[in-house]
Protein backbone atom coordinates (compact mmCIF):
# COMPACT_ATOMS: atom_id res chain seq x y z
CA UNK A 1 0.00 0.00 0.00
CA UNK A 2 1.15 3.71 -0.70
CA UNK A 3 1.45 6.28 1.63
CA UNK A 4 -0.97 8.02 -0.15
CA UNK A 5 -3.74 5.23 0.27
CA UNK A 6 -2.61 4.10 3.91
CA UNK A 7 -3.34 7.68 5.14
CA UNK A 8 -6.96 7.17 3.84
CA UNK A 9 -7.16 4.68 6.10
CA UNK A 10 -8.69 6.88 8.88
CA UNK A 11 -12.60 6.65 9.03
CA UNK A 12 -13.97 9.54 6.89
CA UNK A 13 -17.82 8.62 8.05
CA UNK A 14 -19.41 6.27 10.62
CA UNK A 15 -19.55 2.49 9.32
CA UNK A 16 -23.10 2.38 10.53
CA UNK A 17 -25.05 0.42 7.74
CA UNK A 18 -28.29 2.72 6.63
CA UNK A 19 -26.98 5.22 9.10
CA UNK A 20 -27.20 9.04 8.43
CA UNK A 21 -23.46 9.96 7.34
CA UNK A 22 -21.79 11.47 10.07
CA UNK A 23 -18.63 13.59 8.57
CA UNK A 24 -15.21 13.29 10.45
CA UNK A 25 -14.41 16.50 12.36
CA UNK A 26 -12.18 18.14 9.58
CA UNK A 27 -14.30 17.05 6.66
CA UNK A 28 -17.59 19.46 8.42
CA UNK A 29 -15.22 21.82 8.50
CA UNK A 30 -14.06 21.15 4.95
CA UNK A 31 -17.86 21.22 3.76
CA UNK A 32 -18.71 24.32 5.49
CA UNK A 33 -16.10 26.00 3.59
CA UNK A 34 -17.73 25.09 0.17
CA UNK A 35 -19.71 27.03 -1.90
CA UNK A 36 -23.33 25.88 -3.19
CA UNK A 37 -22.83 24.68 -6.70
CA UNK A 38 -19.13 24.82 -6.49
CA UNK A 39 -16.51 22.42 -8.91
CA UNK A 40 -14.49 20.39 -6.18
CA UNK A 41 -11.50 18.32 -6.71
CA UNK A 42 -10.90 15.57 -3.81
CA UNK A 43 -7.22 14.59 -3.64
CA UNK A 44 -7.27 11.24 -1.84
CA UNK A 45 -10.76 11.05 -1.98
CA UNK A 46 -10.95 7.49 -0.05
CA UNK A 47 -14.77 6.28 -0.75
CA UNK A 48 -15.87 9.27 -1.89
CA UNK A 49 -17.81 10.37 1.53
CA UNK A 50 -16.94 13.95 1.27
CA UNK A 51 -17.63 13.73 -2.29
CA UNK A 52 -21.18 12.59 -1.49
CA UNK A 53 -22.01 14.94 0.88
CA UNK A 54 -20.97 18.01 -1.22
CA UNK A 55 -22.97 16.61 -4.22
CA UNK A 56 -26.14 16.30 -1.97
CA UNK A 57 -26.18 19.24 0.69
CA UNK A 58 -24.25 21.38 -1.94
CA UNK A 59 -25.38 20.41 -5.47
CA UNK A 60 -21.13 20.61 -6.31
CA UNK A 61 -19.78 18.68 -9.06
CA UNK A 62 -17.54 16.78 -8.08
CA UNK A 63 -14.34 14.75 -8.81
CA UNK A 64 -12.04 13.06 -7.28
CA UNK A 65 -8.02 11.44 -7.53
CA UNK A 66 -7.54 8.05 -5.74
CA UNK A 67 -5.07 5.46 -5.66
CA UNK A 68 -6.42 2.75 -3.47
CA UNK A 69 -8.45 0.28 -5.56
CA UNK A 70 -10.64 -0.67 -3.04
CA UNK A 71 -11.72 3.01 -2.48
CA UNK A 72 -12.41 3.63 -6.39
CA UNK A 73 -14.25 1.04 -6.99
CA UNK A 74 -16.69 2.35 -3.63
CA UNK A 75 -16.66 6.00 -4.98
CA UNK A 76 -17.85 4.12 -8.47
CA UNK A 77 -20.66 2.39 -6.97
CA UNK A 78 -21.79 5.91 -5.20
CA UNK A 79 -22.20 6.61 -8.85
CA UNK A 80 -18.88 9.60 -8.16
CA UNK A 81 -16.31 10.73 -11.17
CA UNK A 82 -13.22 9.41 -10.28
CA UNK A 83 -9.68 9.30 -11.20
CA UNK A 84 -7.28 6.22 -10.34
CA UNK A 85 -3.90 8.20 -10.02
CA UNK A 86 -0.99 9.00 -7.54
CA UNK A 87 -1.09 12.05 -5.97
CA UNK A 88 3.31 12.16 -6.17
CA UNK A 89 2.69 11.63 -10.13
CA UNK A 90 1.36 15.58 -10.38
CA UNK A 91 -2.28 16.65 -11.11
CA UNK A 92 -0.86 17.01 -15.29
CA UNK A 93 -4.47 16.15 -16.47
CA UNK A 94 -6.04 19.39 -14.79
CA UNK A 95 -5.51 22.62 -16.65
CA UNK A 96 -4.92 26.07 -14.47
CA UNK A 97 -7.80 27.17 -12.18
CA UNK A 98 -10.06 24.44 -13.61
CA UNK A 99 -11.82 24.17 -10.01
CA UNK A 100 -13.25 26.72 -7.46
CA UNK A 101 -11.99 24.21 -4.50
CA UNK A 102 -9.58 21.51 -3.94
CA UNK A 103 -9.21 19.97 -1.47
CA UNK A 104 -6.78 17.96 0.62
CA UNK A 105 -8.22 15.96 4.09
CA UNK A 106 -5.82 14.29 6.35
CA UNK A 107 -2.95 13.05 3.88
CA UNK A 108 -0.60 15.78 3.52
CA UNK A 109 1.42 14.08 6.48
CA UNK A 110 1.40 11.10 3.99
CA UNK A 111 2.78 13.35 0.86
CA UNK A 112 6.80 12.89 -0.14
CA UNK A 113 6.43 15.91 -2.40
CA UNK A 114 4.61 18.38 0.02
CA UNK A 115 5.91 21.35 -1.53
CA UNK A 116 5.30 20.26 -5.09
CA UNK A 117 1.66 18.68 -4.23
CA UNK A 118 0.47 22.29 -2.38
CA UNK A 119 1.44 23.98 -5.40
CA UNK A 120 -0.53 21.98 -7.96
CA UNK A 121 -3.35 22.43 -5.16
CA UNK A 122 -3.11 26.01 -6.07
CA UNK A 123 -2.40 25.66 -10.22
CA UNK A 124 -5.81 23.69 -10.55
CA UNK A 125 -7.72 25.61 -8.02
CA UNK A 126 -8.97 29.09 -7.05
CA UNK A 127 -8.71 28.11 -3.42
CA UNK A 128 -7.45 24.61 -1.83
CA UNK A 129 -8.23 23.54 1.56
CA UNK A 130 -6.06 20.73 3.52
CA UNK A 131 -6.34 19.05 7.11
CA UNK A 132 -4.19 17.25 9.09
CA UNK A 133 -3.24 16.49 12.24
CA UNK A 134 -1.14 18.53 15.26
CA UNK A 135 1.77 16.88 15.86
CA UNK A 136 2.52 19.85 18.29
CA UNK A 137 -0.48 18.58 20.54
CA UNK A 138 0.46 18.42 23.95
CA UNK A 139 -0.12 14.58 24.39
CA UNK A 140 2.15 14.54 21.73
CA UNK A 141 4.38 16.29 23.32
CA UNK A 142 4.08 14.23 26.49
CA UNK A 143 4.52 11.27 24.73
CA UNK A 144 8.09 12.25 23.48
CA UNK A 145 9.08 13.24 26.42
CA UNK A 146 8.74 9.71 27.73
CA UNK A 147 10.45 8.62 25.05
CA UNK A 148 8.11 7.54 23.03
CA UNK A 149 6.54 8.40 19.67
CA UNK A 150 3.14 9.83 19.37
CA UNK A 151 -0.04 7.57 18.96
CA UNK A 152 -3.80 9.26 18.54
CA UNK A 153 -7.03 8.42 16.98
CA UNK A 154 -5.83 11.22 14.18
CA UNK A 155 -1.92 9.69 14.52
CA UNK A 156 -3.25 5.69 14.94
CA UNK A 157 -0.01 3.92 13.71
CA UNK A 158 3.29 3.12 15.53
CA UNK A 159 6.76 4.25 14.41
CA UNK A 160 7.31 1.28 12.00
CA UNK A 161 4.37 1.10 9.90
CA UNK A 162 3.06 4.74 9.90
CA UNK A 163 2.26 6.21 5.98
CA UNK A 164 3.19 9.96 7.78
CA UNK A 165 6.36 11.10 6.69
CA UNK A 166 6.37 15.26 7.20
CA UNK A 167 4.50 15.65 10.35
CA UNK A 168 3.49 19.00 10.99
CA UNK A 169 2.02 21.78 13.23
CA UNK A 170 -0.23 24.72 11.96
CA UNK A 171 2.84 27.26 12.72
CA UNK A 172 5.23 24.93 10.26
CA UNK A 173 1.74 24.79 7.73
CA UNK A 174 1.69 28.89 7.74
CA UNK A 175 5.70 28.93 7.21
CA UNK A 176 5.15 27.04 4.45
CA UNK A 177 2.13 28.82 2.76
CA UNK A 178 4.09 31.59 3.05
CA UNK A 179 7.16 30.60 1.50
CA UNK A 180 5.47 29.23 -1.64
CA UNK A 181 3.29 32.62 -2.18
CA UNK A 182 -0.08 31.33 -0.66
CA UNK A 183 -2.44 33.30 1.60
CA UNK A 184 -4.16 31.82 4.22
CA UNK A 185 -8.07 32.74 4.41
CA UNK A 186 -9.31 30.43 6.86
CA UNK A 187 -8.18 28.56 9.67
CA UNK A 188 -9.85 26.64 11.98
CA UNK A 189 -7.73 24.27 15.00
CA UNK A 190 -9.80 21.17 16.03
CA UNK A 191 -11.19 19.57 19.50
CA UNK A 192 -13.38 17.20 19.46
CA UNK A 193 -14.92 18.72 16.65
CA UNK A 194 -15.17 22.40 18.10
CA UNK A 195 -12.88 25.12 17.60
CA UNK A 196 -10.34 25.91 19.99
CA UNK A 197 -9.44 29.57 20.98
CA UNK A 198 -7.07 28.88 24.36
CA UNK A 199 -3.50 28.17 23.24
CA UNK A 200 -4.87 26.62 20.46
CA UNK A 201 -1.28 24.98 19.09
CA UNK A 202 -0.93 22.75 22.41
CA UNK A 203 -4.72 21.90 22.46
CA UNK A 204 -6.04 21.57 18.71
CA UNK A 205 -6.02 18.06 17.66
CA UNK A 206 -6.68 19.14 14.04
CA UNK A 207 -5.85 21.59 11.79
CA UNK A 208 -8.05 22.85 8.35
CA UNK A 209 -6.51 25.76 6.27
CA UNK A 210 -7.76 27.30 3.40
CA UNK A 211 -5.75 29.15 1.12
CA UNK A 212 -5.79 30.86 -2.31
CA UNK A 213 -2.55 31.88 -4.31
CA UNK A 214 -1.27 35.60 -4.05
CA UNK A 215 -2.28 38.19 -6.83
Amino acid sequence: MSAHAAARAIPSSSPVPGAATMLRDDLRQIAAWIADGAHVLDLGCGDGTLMAHLRRSRHARVYGVEIADDSVLACVRRGLSVIQADLESGLRMFPDRMFDTVVLSQTLQAMHQTEAVLREMARVGRQGIVSFPNFGHWKHLLSLLGGRMPVSPQMPYEWYDTPNVHLCTPKDFEILAARLGLSITGRALLAAGKPVSLWPNLRARLAVYRFEPRT
